[in-house]
């Protein structure tokens, strides 16, 4: 992994299969630039993804489809450790620990919980309660000091960091480190192609509305052909984008794909229609997305060869955590 880098980042994603374009401009294509940054540890947290009922079978399949995802992305397994939860213990025995340091007032401000249990709060599992204590142990277990995250996973962080200063204070020890947020410098945030005020989502109902990481590349340009837009020709400047969600989110999708900035855009296609503007996006859209649908069908051929690859990673996840967890227990009291 190399001595010199002593940062390190950790980062999840859930097994929830149908990754779309919103998940590779928000998340997966900065997590790729980080590489190069950092020591990376990138990981399909499958232990969350039960806090709500799965299907065993289709659980499976999730769990190497996301993996296939972020390989054909470009996270290199050589280069990052990447591996699913489930196989590297030390998350889950964190977890516990961590449950006796949080306190109920902390986890209780936790709106996430609120939002996915709705009105049927009494019928919501611990887990889906308690999941932010594991999410502190999914970073905490490898001391990470840095977690690129989103708007609705600050709170989470912010209770990870206060994890860390309480156990540190109940065991007088300078132990874990508080990790910082990695601002997302790439990230987009990429509304529905239906609807420009609605985020793109994976348990939207229509697929028109999203371009899903597996689509063909003629999947692709319809997609894009199709994508709700205005009568009005697009402007020569941002503030012209005001009131316009849909063209807003074109233009963003052109600047997530293609790195450039929204202004440059702008300046190139302001003063002409989408008739012109929706063939250069759709091709630059192809460009960047069928190459990885492409890759991770064929991987996806070979389930053995992703299971190898997660068991090398869970080894190599393992190495780090199970020293950081032995020392733990040993503030404790657990061992001598």
């Amino acid at each position: 992994m190399g001595e010199a880098k002593t940062r390190r980042i950790f980062s999840g994603v859930q097994p929830t299969g149908n990754l779309h374009l919103g998940n590779y401009l928000g998340a997966i294509k900065n997590w790729i630039a980080l590489q190069d940054e950092f020591e990376c540890i990138y990981c399909v947290v499958d232990l969350h993804a039960i806090t709500v009922p799965q299907e065993p079978a289709i659980l499976r399949r999730a769990i190497r489809e996301v993996a296939a995802c972020l390989i054909a992305s470009g996270i290199n397994p050589e280069k990052s450790i990447l591996f699913n939860q489930s196989r590297v213990p030390q998350h889950a025995e964190l977890a516990w620990i961590f449950n006796c340091v949080a306190r109920l007032g902390w986890l209780n401000r936790m709106t996430q919980f609120k939002e996915k249990a709705g009105k049927n709060r009494e019928n919501a599992t611990v887990g889906l309660y308690a999941y932010p204590t594991l999410m502190a142990a999914d970073i905490l277990a490898y001391k990470a000091t840095h977690v690129p995250v989103g708007e609705d996973q600050k709170q989470h962080l912010e209770l990870t960091r206060d994890i860390a200063v309480a156990f540190n204070s109940m065991f007088d020890a300078d132990f874990f480190p508080q990790p910082e947020p990695q601002i997302q410098k790439t990230a987009a945030r990429v509304m529905s192609l239906r609807d420009g005020s609605s985020k793109m989502s994976k348990s939207d109902i229509s697929d028109a509305t999203r371009i899903n990481l597996t689509d063909s590349a003629d999947e692709i340009a319809q997609k894009i052909k199709r994508a709700k837009t205005d009568p009005e020709p697009l402007p020569s400047e941002i503030k012209g984008l005001e009131g316009r969600p849909e063209a807003a989110n074109l233009v963003g999708i052109f600047a997530g794909l293609s790195g450039r900035t929204a202004e440059d855009i702008l300046s190139e296609f302001g003063g002409q229609g989408f008739g012109v503007f929706k063939p250069a996006l759709a091709e630059l859209c192809v460009s960047q997305i069928a190459p990885i649908s492409l890759e991770m069908n064929k991987l996806l051929e070979q389930p053995e060869e992703i299971d190898r690859l997660l068991e090398k990673g869970a080894g190599q996840a393992q190495a780090i955590a199970a020293p950081i967890l032995a020392e733990v227990k040993q503030l404790i009291g657990f061992s001598g």
